[in-house]
């Protein structure tokens, strides 16, 4: 039989004091439990963003028309609410599987030894941002999908992948100072194009806010523009970020840069690349709402690309860990 742990109250009060420091005290994960739990958080968000939009474009917005609840009596989606309400009421219990993974990373990160103090507050920010994101979701439903609301939302989920993009790069790396990689000119090439990804993301959220997918089968506000034009403008910015992309790659093998900023460059050329026929395919086939949740996915991918070719101009040193143990000088045999 295995023995059951002496558990004092003492114990039980440090647990309800600081259960994340009681954690840590007594596990220790190894390095790639905590990576992996960085992975999983960053997994979710995108997730989490995907199934989003498979809620507006079934048009299951107002499945469940009121929030916290579903409805003004029940909880949960009810029989007579039918597919819409189970596509809706399923999104939000994602939310919780999403705070799970978050809850994963913080513990692991908290719990990894040495203590990293960066990587716990990159895990505590994801989960503030999911739970002001859950809030806005819920005034996105009080106000009947205003556009203005939906696309803020998608913005916020936007930082949540920024900021777990980080935690997991952060999770493989040292904490020492970082080191570039790369000159200052390329470094600001880089900011060039993070930021034209900035606008690409926004101007996105416009032409969804003007577009045809209202979200739901009923009448639903959309932005007064053209969405053809927004459109258009959003083709402009996808371009500019392609072309820096380009540009970006060939700077790179001119200066004989490392293999990580080279390899970064042309993995987001090539994401660039399929969300661009992506995108022409659905503008000619009058927004078919396969192709537009394939866009939402490939936008996400973008972000977190754009974001390891930006995280990949400079090197952190690997932590240094002292294990217990005997000296490498003790261990080796001696000669008579």
């Amino acid at each position: 039989m295995v023995p059951v742990p002496n558990v004092t109250r003492a114990d039980v009060v440090a647990a309800a004091r600081n259960p994340l420091a009681f954690i840590a005290a007594r596990w220790t994960p190894d390095p790639r439990t905590v990576q992996r739990a960085a992975l999983a958080a960053l997994v979710m968000s995108v997730v989490i963003v995907v199934t989003g939009g498979a809620v507006r474009l079934t048009g299951s917005g107002l499945g469940c028309p009121t929030w916290p609840k579903c409805t003004d009596d029940s909880l949960t989606t009810t029989s007579a609410m039918g597919f819409h309400g189970a596509i809706e009421f399923g999104n939000r219990m994602l939310t919780y599987v999403l705070c799970a993974a978050v809850g994963w990373a913080i513990i692991a990160a908290r719990s990894e030894q040495p203590y990293r103090r960066t990587l716990t507050r990159l895990g505590w920010a994801q989960f503030w941002i999911v739970m002001s994101n859950a809030i806005l979701g819920g005034i996105v439903v009080l106000v009947g999908l205003n556009p203005y609301t939906v696309a803020a939302h998608f913005l916020l989920s936007s930082a949540l992948i920024a900021v777990a993009t980080l935690m997991w790069q952060r999770s493989r790396e040292g904490d020492g100072e970082p080191k570039p990689l790369v000159g200052k000119a390329v470094q600001q090439l880089v900011w060039f194009l993070v930021t034209a990804s900035v606008l690409l993301i926004a101007v996105g959220t416009v032409v969804t806010g003007a577009g045809p997918h209202a979200g739901d089968s009923k009448e639903v506000d959309r932005i007064p523009i053209d969405w053809e034009t927004v459109a258009k403008l959003h083709a402009v910015l996808a371009w500019i970020v392609v072309t820096l992309t380009f540009a970006l790659w060939f700077v790179l093998k001119a200066v004989d840069a490392p293999k990580g900023p080279l390899d970064r460059t042309r993995e987001l050329f090539l994401i660039l690349l399929s969300q661009g026929v992506i995108g022409y395919v659905q503008y000619f086939t009058n927004l078919p709402e396969a192709l537009v949740a394939l866009h939402m996915l490939g936008s996400c991918l973008v972000w977190i690309g754009v974001l390891r070719v930006l995280l990949s101009l400079r090197e952190r040193p690997e932590a240094v860990i002292d294990l217990p143990g005997p000296s490498v000088e003790q261990s080796l045999p001696t000669r008579a």
